[in-house]
């Protein structure tokens, strides 16, 4: 008898029992896809609820530039997602809460507040000199870069809207946008969800319309955050083993296919904060410099947009319009400054200036994190509430 058979069928069972595994995997997926989806129609049908009021109370809130600035800032520090910030501004202009215009310095805020997650990151080795100093200079460079992005881009939107009209242009051409209303099949296959939401808060429960659409507010928001959160980690346990790998292959051949490197792992994981967390401590370790790392971190700002595209596609065309800005604005910031060498070094040099100091004074890391990040947003915001 062969001694090989009795084998066969454990192993069998094993290939069997790991396809079974990928496919509830992507049943999952899909799953979480459809609950992140429904949760942007339904803010923007919660918004509906409260009626003009609120819509002034909003836009009258981010009406000036620089606090819509500030607000995109601080309020993906504290969540530290860009994804679950600009997809929320999306939900919001889908529900006519918020205009395109207002939008648009929120989503250059939020561009900046991401990249806290790698200045925590960066901290974690502060107990080791030199590997702290590697790893805080990768941490900062990428808030160097986005704030040399804002520092360009910001007040030229301001003076030509640029950004607005590119993105208003591209979101009436492209295909299945038709005059104000964006036809899309994913918008049809949440719609059913959301009414019923609503008739069960309305009608079966009889709540009253502010009730009803204080809910409809936070189950939104609830399940932007469960959906984006579940999909990051099952994206991540599939996908980051591998890019781990693909990282030291690729990193190193050239800037684009590093910036395509750095895109792709974003799409994949849907976080730019994880590309770019995972490349902190490989830098600190000296395995990746911080001139190639810089390649991946830009791919990884563009990755992060497809979350917001994915959002505008439950909405109309005024949120196709926020999710290209978000785009377009990434990939402005590095055709302006990444193929200039001189403008390119310049996020690594203050980067690198600002780890030396830092690591001589390791309490900087801390003033600086809250400092950019928390206090100086609050601050500003609260002074222009004041006057």
């Amino acid at each position: 008898m062969d001694p090989i058979q009795p084998d066969s069928p454990p192993e069998q069972n094993r290939s069997i029992g790991g396809i079974l595994q990928v496919a509830l995997r992507v049943c999952f997926v899909c799953i979480l896809l459809y609950i992140f989806l429904f949760a942007i129609s339904l803010l923007g049908a919660a918004l509906k609820f409260f009626g003009s009021d609120f819509s002034k109370t909003l836009i009258t809130t981010t009406s000036n530039p620089v606090v819509g600035l500030m607000i995109g800032l601080l309020a993906t520090s504290l969540i530290q997602s860009s994804s679950s910030t600009t997809s929320i501004v999306v939900g919001l202009v889908a529900g006519g809460a918020l205009t395109v215009r207002n939008a648009i310095p929120i989503i250059m805020g939020a561009n900046m507040g991401t990249t806290v997650t790698n200045t925590i990151v960066a901290m974690t080795s502060m107990n080791r000199r030199s590997e702290f100093t590697r790893a805080f200079a990768g941490a900062t460079m990428h808030d160097f870069f986005n704030l040399m992005t804002i520092a360009i881009l910001f007040p030229l939107e301001q003076a030509t809207h640029y950004l607005e009209r590119s993105a208003t242009w591209l979101a009436n051409h492209l295909p299945g946008s038709e005059g104000l209303e964006f036809h899309s099949p994913v918008k049809a296959a949440v719609k059913p969800l959301v009414s019923l939401t609503k008739s069960l808060l309305t009608e079966t429960v009889s709540l009253p319309t502010w009730l009803s659409g204080t809910i409809m507010l936070a189950l939104s928001l609830a399940c932007i955050f469960f959906a984006l959160a579940m999909l990051t980690k099952q994206l991540k346990s599939v996908f980051l083993r591998r890019a781990e790998g693909a990282f030291d292959a690729l990193i190193k051949t050239s800037g684009l296919t590093a910036m395509i490197l750095g895109l792709v792992v974003t799409v994949a994981v849907q976080s730019s904060s994880i590309t770019t967390s995972l490349l902190v401590p490989m830098i600190g370790a000296g395995i990746v410099t911080l001139e190639s790392a810089f390649a991946v971190t830009l791919g990884a700002n563009v990755g992060t947009t497809i979350t917001a595209l994915l959002a505008s596609l439950a909405g109309n065309v005024a949120a196709l319009t926020v999710a290209l800005v978000h785009l377009l604005f990434n990939l402005s910031g590095i055709l302006i400054i990444y193929p200039i060498k001189p403008l390119r070094k310049i996020p690594i040099r203050l980067a690198r200036l600002l780890a030396f100091r830092t690591a001589r004074r390791r309490s900087y890391a801390l003033f600086y994190m809250l400092g950019i990040f928390f206090v100086l947003p609050l601050i500003f915001i609260l002074i222009t509430k004041a006057i």
